[in-house]
């Protein structure tokens, strides 16, 4: 199966849990551009998101190499070398409660091999990564940077970003953390939290908190060409997001005017220019759907895993009888762990794709 977007940049990703291999075609961006693409630093942010690489996510061990396979259009591709599609053979006719099992069923008539969740598994966001790590390193050329942590996970939280004073260096840091949060103690309570949630034999909800500065006034439009949209339905893409909020997002329902907006004022910037900035940033960097120069700031909320220990009711679709339910194999007791790094790819890509739309973005 092939999942498509983008407007400029264009992406199709392609491939499902446990088949060969998944992989992703990248359109829209010059050759040129394309060819100095840095390898080593395209694996190394892939080996970020990698299963095994955390004791908080799925022992499944993928090396997740990646490889070029073509250059018109460009192809990537990482072969899946971990595979066991016995463990979900159960799952053909009892589905999975919070999977795609009944859904993908009931439209797609038993065409999909959704082993491991096929094409809807939180695998398929590794080809997200590699685009999201090519256009991590096109913006980083025109001195934009995007980043990513943990802002909670259960009960326990990181500091949020500072709306106004985010630099390239807070962001940067952040990629090279064993456990993507600013704070180490914020880091073990989330830790606590995961095993906790893993040894009663249940998963547990969390959520990111993603930056981008550096940013050009001007990305998006009004209504249906808002760069908030634009960015939203990438993320939504990424298995188990149920919520994306940008700025002060659902904090709005409880302010007045007066305090969500944000004041206007003059600033004096590094060669010296006087610019127009704002003293706040509850809109997140985005006013009528355009980017306004300062930090855009999204959150997104991952449901937990709905791989569990814990019996659970389903219905047998033959027999159309209810069944009880234990799910085995290897699962993420917290999938936003490693989903970090496929959210910093999500929003990179995003403005990636709305910079292309920009005549002034020669350098892209």
């Amino acid at each position: 199966m092939r999942s498509t977007f983008g407007k400029n940049l264009k992406v199709e990703i392609f491939g499902g849990s446990h088949e060969d291999c998944i992989g992703v075609t990248i359109r829209g961006i010059k050759k040129e551009i394309m060819d100095e693409v840095d390898p080593v630093l395209l694996q190394t942010f892939l080996d970020r998101r990698a299963p095994g690489s955390s004791p908080y996510g799925t022992p499944r061990k993928e090396p997740d190499r990646v490889r070029c396979t073509c250059t018109d259009p460009y192809t990537y591709v990482i072969e899946n070398t971990d595979v066991r599609r016995k463990d979900y053979s159960r799952f053909r006719d009892v589905p999975r409660p919070g999977h795609a099992d009944f859904t993908a069923r009931e439209k797609y008539k038993g065409s999909l091999d959704m082993s491991g969740g096929g094409p809807f598994s939180g695998r398929m966001t590794a080809p997200l990564c590699i685009v999201g790590g090519i256009a991590k390193q096109i913006l980083s050329k025109v001195d934009i940077e995007t980043g990513a942590h943990l802002l909670s996970v259960g009960d326990a939280k990181d500091p949020a970003f500072d709306p106004v004073d985010i630099s390239p260096e807070d962001l940067r840091e952040l990629q090279y953390r064993d456990f993507p949060v600013f704070i180490e103690d914020s880091g073990e309570m989330m830790k606590a939290e995961i095993e906790r949630a893993a040894s009663e034999g249940d998963s547990i909800g969390a959520s990111v908190e993603a930056a981008a500065v550096g940013l050009p006034i001007g990305l998006g439009g009004p209504m249906y060409q808002g760069a908030e949209g634009h960015v939203a339905r990438i993320l939504f893409g990424i298995p188990a997001v149920k919520a994306v909020e940008f700025g002060a997002g659902t904090g709005f329902a409880s302010m007045r005017g007066s305090q969500s907006n944000d004041p206007f004022t003059v600033d004096i910037s590094p060669s010296g220019e006087k610019r127009i900035v704002t003293s706040t940033n509850n809109c997140g960097g985005i006013l009528g759907g355009i980017t306004d120069g300062m930090p855009l700031i999204v959150r997104v909320t991952f449901k937990p895993t709905p791989s569990i220990a814990l019996p659970q009711t389903s219905v047998n679709m033959s027999t159309m009888q209810e069944e009880e339910l234990v799910i085995g194999g290897r699962h993420d007791p917290c999938v936003a762990v490693r989903a970090v790094p496929a959210v910093e790819a999500a929003l990179a890509v995003a403005i990636l794709d709305l910079m292309l739309e920009d005549e002034d973005s020669s350098d892209i």
